[in-house]
């Protein structure tokens, strides 16, 4: 009988590994909504260190910067989180650098899955939680790229029935939205410009 020899032989750990993540999926969140809400967020700050220029200062315009650029650091790492999928189960992850305080990530075995639940949100939209064996709830995130793959995979996974899960909000309305914010810092710049000329 013909031994193999150790290179010959297969590494098992290295397969199942190799397997493994070949059968991860990672999700993260959608382009169009970051740039959007960053874009948001700089058209209803930037403007703030610029008026006490023109008017009586109340708050120095160093402190106004340090505020608007740790917030900008904050949204950042809040819209930073990645959703991964894998045999084993769902987790939501953020960056190292991003504080718990801020967002805090999540992970839940799909043995644990006992149903996918919806629920109506203030301005009339609905969201879906993971509902545990021990009764926790997990939101499902639904602003990544792919969500129509990310609920494909959740029900293949858990067997729970997903065709009526929809996102939470369509493209379509952060492209809208984006527009009015793209106007909005065009009136900035002429905020900013308005108040520099009165300063010179």
């Amino acid at each position: 009988m013909v031994v193999p020899s150790s290179q010959e032989q297969p590494d098992t750990q290295a397969t199942q590994r190799a397997a493994a993540e070949a059968e991860t999926v990672v999700f993260r969140i959608s382009p169009l909504i970051r740039m959007t809400l960053l874009c948001l967020y700089m058209a209803l700050t930037v403007p703030l260190p610029f008026l006490p220029q023109v008017a009586e200062p109340q708050i120095s315009p160093q402190l106004l910067w340090a505020g608007i650029g740790l917030g900008g650091v904050v949204l950042y790492g809040a819209l930073s989180d990645r959703v991964i999928l894998n045999n084993h189960g769902i987790q939501v992850t953020y960056p190292a650098w991003v504080p718990s305080f801020v967002r805090k990530g999540w992970s839940l075995p799909w043995s644990e899955v006992k149903a996918l639940k919806p629920r109506s949100t203030g301005q009339g939209g609905i969201v879906y939680y993971f509902l545990s064996q021990s009764g926790q709830a997990y939101l499902l995130p639904m602003r990544v790229t792919g969500f129509a793959q990310l609920v494909r995979l959740v029900q293949a996974k858990t067997g729970i029935d997903t065709s009526d899960v929809r996102p939470l909000s369509q493209p379509w309305m952060y492209v809208i939205l984006l527009g009015f914010t793209l106007l909005l810092l065009l009136v900035d710049s002429w905020t900013i410009w308005t108040a520099l000329t009165h300063t010179s």
